[in-house]
């Protein structure tokens, strides 16, 4: 296994994602499975191991306890994340953190995270109201998390004003990062303002959900033949492996046999050559399926509706390559007269647009892939009701 060091802390390159746990048809974990996993990671050099109050229907945390009960609990670090995009409304906040040290069996965790701060989300951590921020920090200074930080879905400008806002206050950052989205979701440049203020980089999603581990034929075939084999998940986790800001890297393995190809791959680090890089970056231009918006925002200046077209341009294609509900939410969190119905077909975009794009055809069918999507308030209906369950709030 390979290591990276983080504040005196030796972390296994390759953590362990438990948002992917399989379940029976009655909704429960497979927890002997889970154990077999855990088993061949532990042995493998894996000392991180990752959940959020909301996984697998907020039955991933206990999963994890119940799998490492008998492991010392100084031989692994433990990260689990503030539910506050699922909050019904203010609640004790550091009563409902209580309530997840008890689930995962632990009276601290090594990294805490702000789970999912993005545009939709920014109602609740940046609330005096909800007052999320200055509780959770309060638990840190009672020493029950060692390292804070928070999961990112948001546009780079979000991420610069909310680090802005605190400065000195956290460690690290979890993006989504892997080929694919380091030009489609300008992961990049959320890696440069991560680092640039001398913050961890942790990655999830390196494999973008499994789309990454399982390509084309075609795609599969060139990879391998610019490369040594290998299979497809490791040149996505080789490409992360090589940025040197990133501490971290999650897999949300759910079989054994990834864990053990997982295991191979971080065994040492062997860097990708540029022949590899080349193919890797070519196989991501072919699998976007979106517009080539660059933008420079010359669509904006005349717009009469006041709509910021790049971002939601740029919400299009994220939806238009693999739909997820983070992209959907970036769209739920705006105004309704700042959503993509909002278009009035004038055509001053399309005529303005350097690249040629056809605006108010791309805007009205976003607006219809909105519509059709996933509303995160419905999805989010019965965590909601867990939090109030768990915190004995009653109607």
């Amino acid at each position: 296994m390979i290591y990276n060091e983080f504040h005196g802390k030796k972390l296994s390159r390759l953590g362990f994602g438990c948002m992917r746990f399989k379940t029976d048809e009655t909704g429960e974990i497979d927890l002997a499975k889970v154990k077999e996993m855990f088993k061949k990671a532990l042995e493998g050099g894996v000392n991180y191991f990752d959940t959020a109050y909301t996984y697998v229907n907020t039955k991933s945390e206990l999963a994890i306890a119940e799998a490492l009960k008998d492991v010392p609990r100084e031989s692994y670090f433990l990260a689990d994340k503030f539910p506050g995009h699922t909050l019904p409304g203010p609640v004790d906040n550091g009563e409902l953190f209580e309530v997840q040290l008890k689930k995962c069996g632990t009276d601290y965790f090594d990294f805490y995270l702000l789970h999912n701060v993005n545009e939709w989300s920014m109602k609740v951590y940046g609330s005096d109201e909800y007052h999320v921020i200055p509780d959770i920090v309060k638990k840190k200074e009672e020493g029950k998390i060692r390292h804070f930080g928070f999961s990112f879905h948001g546009s780079c400008e979000l991420l610069e004003s909310f680090l802005d806002a605190h400065p000195g206050m956290f460690d690290f950052v979890q993006i989504q990062c892997n080929y694919l989205d380091w030009t489609l979701q300008d992961a990049k440049r959320k890696y440069d303002i991560i680092t640039s203020r001398g913050l961890g980089v942790w990655v999830m999603e390196p494999c973008r959900g499994g789309k990454l581990a399982n390509l084309m034929e075609e795609h599969s075939v060139r990879l391998k033949e610019a490369g040594n084999g290998g299979s497809d998940a490791s040149y996505a986790f080789r490409f992360v492996q090589g940025l040197p800001g990133i501490k971290m890297i999650l897999s949300g393995m759910n079989e054994p046999e990834q864990v053990e190809d997982n295991l191979a791959t971080f065994e040492t680090y062997r860097p990708l050559s540029q022949e590899e890089t080349d193919v890797l970056m070519q196989i991501a231009e072919e699998m976007k399926k979106g517009v080539p918006c660059t933008g420079c925002r010359y669509c904006c200046d005349g717009c009469p509706m006041g709509l910021d077209i790049p971002y939601l341009l740029d919400c299009y294609n994220s939806i238009k390559v693999q739909a997820s509900v983070p992209s959907f939410m970036r769209i739920d969190a705006l105004d309704e007269d700042k959503r993509p119905g909002a278009c009035i077909g004038c055509g001053q975009c399309a005529c303005a647009c350097p690249q040629g794009i056809d605006v108010p055809s791309v805007l009205a069918e976003l607006d219809k892939l909105w519509k059709e999507g996933p509303k995160w308030s419905e999805l989010s209906k019965g965590r909601r009701e867990s939090i109030k369950q768990v915190l004995g709030i009653e109607e």
